[in-house]
């Protein structure tokens, strides 16, 4: 018998940063290692990841890292794990192994432990194993996992969708999820994402229809704003675009590469020379790809709107789609983009949220799967805490207790022991680790308070030049600001901060020493209160003192 422990680091209550983790006795398993959008109040952050000192403290008792499929939000943060723990061990499926390949290339990380595995067949860890299960979703070789212990079966299901339509690598296996469900399945942990949707996610996850009008619509250029890793959708595309005369022109190298690969591999079956290249971007019937890839969403088509792309500008007669529902998190930055496109005069296509669904279970889709599975347990996980109330209402609509429905967030740690759960109240430390760049150190609440700052209010600096033998003024005091006051407009103002400036330098300045200490620390606090008195804002201040 065992005493297991399940926990997310990450995915609970929040939309990405995918992250659990599954200890069976001494033997650690983690599922997914995603990343999550900065918002735009987290200045300068490009992303965000959940915090990986539990992989640090334990890598000596981590099996392996076990990614679902090629989605940033599931295996994002890889590369700036592994970057700091190369001994962890990486499993993935082909298609999936090989985008987590370039993405190390991209970052310059250099890793060895990408051990590629394939659906259905067992994995064996001693006493455990793990059994990867093909489910659907928008990209080829996407898995859930099923650690068999000898409690039973812990499974994971990452992103899914049951969609009969959806064939070859896409293609649910309901027999082996049927037969992992007899054998008895301890503890399920679902997606939540589209919990509170009503119904079968599919057909609305099927968009060809929409396409095709869109192309039937308009003789002229088409641009279309896509996600790269949402194959099945450029798949649906170029269907679609098979069937007129129209060329395609991929801009971005990750999404040329990315096209590249499916269609070399057969994942897509499209002819190669109907891509055109840079001298078709003017053509007239033209289709133009334009995607997003680890920015924030809209980013590369927002370059184009403002016309900073050396290649590609929106002309009025064009019409920009845009391949994916606005969802929540970013519908405030869609709602501009569309506004600015509006004003170039050019057509946007969008979708209903409503009517138009990604490839994420809905209410049915998890109730079939629960169904399927009949396990013990049940962990909403992946989505916001009102998808995970949602993922427990459906799961007690079909009859499951509700003591046996796990609501947890990110550190609560399930306990299982000898296959029964007990009420221990264990927390794991979480945290977030803010991505600036290509730097892969946390960027940090006090930086992000600078930023802020500065945002707000501005900076404000004061330099001065001391004698070094007699400590005399050489230069005096001098203000440069940025983003605090227009100072053609404020003499009097910069002029008062000057004299402050002097008055605290000659009070801690002798013959034979100078308190600079003393002086930065007076200069900050009299100018602000006189700033603030002044203009009602709080610039940083910052003293420059310097001796020649």
């Amino acid at each position: 018998m065992s005493k297991i422990k399940i926990f997310g680091l990450g995915g609970l209550n929040e939309e990405g940063k995918n992250m659990y983790v599954v200890k069976v006795d001494n033997d650690i398993f983690i599922f997914d290692a995603g990343l999550k959008y900065a918002e735009d109040k987290l200045l300068g952050v490009d992303y965000i990841i959940p915090s990986f000192d539990y992989i640090k403290e334990n890598i000596k008792n981590i099996k392996g890292l076990f990614i679902t499929h090629g989605h940033e939000k599931n295996m994002g943060a890889v590369c700036d794990i592994v970057s700091e723990v190369p001994n962890l061990k990486v499993y993935a499926t082909r298609f999936t192994a090989n985008l987590l390949r370039k993405e190390l290339y991209d970052s310059n990380v250099k890793f060895k432990n990408i051990i590629e595995i394939d659906p259905h067949k067992k994995i064996g860890f001693g006493k455990n194993s793990i059994f990867p299960v093909r489910l659907t979703h928008s990209i080829p070789d996407n898995v859930g996992y099923a650690l068999n212990t000898k409690d039973g079966t812990i499974f994971y299901t990452g992103n899914y969708v049951f969609d009969a339509t959806m064939l070859g690598p896409y293609k649910a296996d309901i027999g082996k999820l049927a037969y992992i469900g007899k054998q008895g399945v301890l503890c399920l942990l679902g997606e939540s994402m589209y919990a509170d949707k009503t119904g079968y996610t599919s057909p609305k996850n099927r968009i060809d229809r929409l396409i095709k009008d869109t192309l039937n619509k308009t003789d002229n250029r088409v641009i279309v704003n896509v996600f790269t890793a949402h194959v099945s959708r450029i798949e649906e595309l170029f269907n679609e675009i098979s069937k007129t005369t129209r060329r395609v022109v991929v801009m971005g190298h990750k999404l040329q590469r990315m096209i590249n690969e499916v269609i070399d591999n057969n994942y897509i079956k499209f002819d190669k020379d109907r891509i055109g290249d840079l001298s078709n971007i003017d053509d007239k019937d033209v289709v133009i790809l334009v995607s997003n890839e680890r920015e924030k969403p809209f980013m590369n088509l927002n370059r184009i709107i403002n016309g900073y792309d050396k290649f590609v500008k929106i002309k009025s007669t064009d019409t920009i789609f845009f391949m994916e529902p606005i969802n929540d998190y970013n519908e405030k930055l869609a709602i501009r983009v569309i506004d600015d496109i509006s004003k170039l005069g050019a057509s946007v296509v969008t979708m209903s949220r409503k009517d138009n669904l990604l490839h994420h279970a809905s209410s049915e889709d998890i109730m079939l799967m629960l169904d399927l599975m009949n396990p013990k347990y049940y962990m909403p996980v992946i989505g916001e805490y009102r998808h995970m109330v949602a993922n427990a209402n459906a799961a007690s609509h079909i009859g499951m207790p509700k003591e046996n429905i796990l609501l947890k967030q990110n550190g609560d740690v399930v306990t299982i022991i000898n296959g029964e759960l007990k009420d221990v109240n264990e927390k794991v430390k979480v945290d977030s680790v803010l991505i600036d760049g290509n730097s892969s150190q946390d960027v940090g609440q006090l930086v992000l308070k600078d930023r802020e700052l500065l945002s707000d209010n501005g900076i404000v600096v004061i330099c001065a030049t001391l004698d070094k033998r007699t400590k005399e003024i050489l230069a005096y005091p001098e203000v440069l600001t940025k983003g605090f006051i227009y100072v053609k407009e404020n003499t009097d103002l910069v002029e008062e901060m000057k004299r402050i400036s002097l008055e605290v330098i000659n009070e801690n300045t002798s013959d034979n020493y100078v308190e600079y200490n003393k002086i930065k620390m007076s200069i900050r606090e009299r100018l602000s209160h006189y700033l603030y008195e002044e203009t009602e804002c709080k610039p940083m201040i910052i003293t420059v003192i310097q001796e020649v």
